[in-house]
């Protein structure tokens, strides 16, 4: 039995190349560099992933989208807001111009229909004993050819025929309307009521229309037409 027993344990215990590779397997000194180790491989592919991922990050980095948008609104900025003072200020002078075309249209149409009206009362009216002065007074608020024309008209007819016939003319103008208006230049349309009285006759009564052109002199409004419509 003790000799069978023997026999096993000897048969059990490792041969002597049985240790020498034992030994070379565990002893590090003795492990073979050269030969690959399988989990270098996967630590380099693990490394590579990593890398990658954190380029993957860096390109989708909430940060740096952020820096490119600040750098982009600043280019942009730099460009349009010249461009935007430029826009601004030429509505502005496009406003101004605008506002002051309206003020001076709004105070030619006022003076201008003013003028026409009181220079018409003014033409159309007469007393025997005085439309000498009366109408040579008229004159003063014409210009042009009409001046000249209604001067002519005056000395040669009316006032002559006034004092003759004992001729009083009474105007009153019911309305007036501008129909255009410029600094410079305007037409008014201007309704009249007359009545002359001839002697000791009835006075007769008519209405009229007439249209009235204007120009500025000298910041007078004077009356350069006289046109019944």
């Amino acid at each position: 039995m003790t000799t069978r027993l023997e026999g096993l344990i000897q048969d059990s215990s490792p041969t002597r190349e049985e240790r020498n590779v034992a030994e070379t397997q565990t002893d590090p000194d003795l492990i073979d560099e050269s030969v690959e180790h399988p989990l270098a491989t996967d630590g380099d592919e693990v490394t590579q992933a990593a890398d990658d991922s954190e380029l993957a990050a860096a390109a989708t980095d909430p940060v740096s989208e952020a820096a490119k948008k600040i750098t982009w609104s600043r280019i942009l900025g730099f460009g349009v807001a010249p461009l935007l003072a430029i826009v601004l200020a030429s509505a502005a002078a496009v406003l101004w111009w605008h506002d002051t075309t309206v003020r001076d249209s709004d105070i030619a149409q006022a003076e201008s229909t003013t003028s026409a009206r009181d220079a018409t009362v003014a033409l159309l009216s007469y007393q025997p004993d005085k439309a000498d002065a009366q109408l040579h007074a008229a004159s003063a608020l014409l210009t042009g050819n009409f001046k000249d024309s209604y001067a002519k008209l005056t000395n040669d007819v009316v006032i002559p025929g006034a004092k003759q016939k004992q001729i009083a003319s009474v105007a009153t103008v019911s309305a007036v309307a501008s129909v255009s208006a410029s600094p410079r230049h305007a037409v008014s349309l201007v309704f009249v009521d007359q009545t002359v009285t001839v002697g000791n006759g009835a006075p007769t009564a008519t209405s009229s229309a007439i249209r009235v052109t204007l120009d500025k002199v000298e910041n007078r409004w004077l009356i350069s037409g006289f046109d019944p419509v």
